[in-house]
């Protein structure tokens, strides 16, 4: 029997690997979680621990795990925002991660980026560079980053995607919640309700994850 849409059969290989860093953010993913697995799809939700180091292992340990040959691969969580205008809870579908090993284009942007904003409506979806750091990064380095084409920044994205395609090709996207961004930086006042904002937009984010992993076990023409 074939697939729905066209779909090749998913096999137990054909899994969708969710990583974050911060116990929050796998919280705010678990909460979410709740019947969304019997009504989109399973995944696997993996928290790496903060930096790249900490997702790089985390990452590549479980991609050595049996089944996770062809497991597609999402890095989420929180960002900073770069770009001047940008809001507590507005989204960020990454083009490509970057950060000093190289670039990783990431699998069905704009289809992602559709899929978040049919499931967050009023939500503002940005598109575009994620780069990777290892610190945080505030006031001036924001200003830098931005300058290289960068729209956000984070810790463990880059690493994460660098980890997948490494042992060879797979789906791979990353999609961060801004929590900080230039008029509104956590140091400031309205840092909690920024990061509420940010934490509901992460519980509502896995029917569209699901939708982009189904649409990558399409056959590719």
């Amino acid at each position: 029997m074939s697939a729905p849409g066209g779909a090749r059969p998913a096999g137990p290989e054909d899994r969708l690997l969710i990583a974050c860093a911060l116990r929050i953010e796998q919280a705010a993913l678990r909460s979410g979680a709740r019947g969304a697995a019997r009504a989109h799809g399973t995944h696997t939700l993996l928290r790496t621990g903060m930096g790249p180091r900490a997702a790089e292992r985390a990452v590549g340990h479980a991609l050595e795990r049996p089944g996770a040959g062809r497991a597609a691969v999402l890095a989420t969580g929180f960002c900073a925002g770069l770009v001047p205008g940008m809001h507590p809870g507005d989204l960020v579908v990454a083009r490509e991660t970057r950060d000093p090993r190289g670039t990783v284009p990431c699998t069905g942007t704009e289809l992602l980026a559709e899929a978040l904003a049919r499931a967050l409506p009023g939500r503002t979806v940005h598109t575009g560079v994620l780069t990777g750091s290892d610190h945080v990064v505030r006031g001036q380095e924001r200003a830098e980053l931005r300058a290289t084409g960068a729209v956000a920044v984070d810790m463990e994205s880059a690493a994460t995607l660098w980890t997948a395609v490494r042992g060879g090709g797979r789906p791979v996207a990353a999609v961060r919640v801004i929590v900080d961004a230039p008029d509104h930086e956590l140091v400031r006042i309205g840092t909690v309700r920024g990061g509420i904002s940010a934490f509901r937009v992460l519980r509502a984010v896995l029917p569209a994850f699901h939708e982009w992993h189904r649409s990558s076990l399409l056959p590719r023409r």
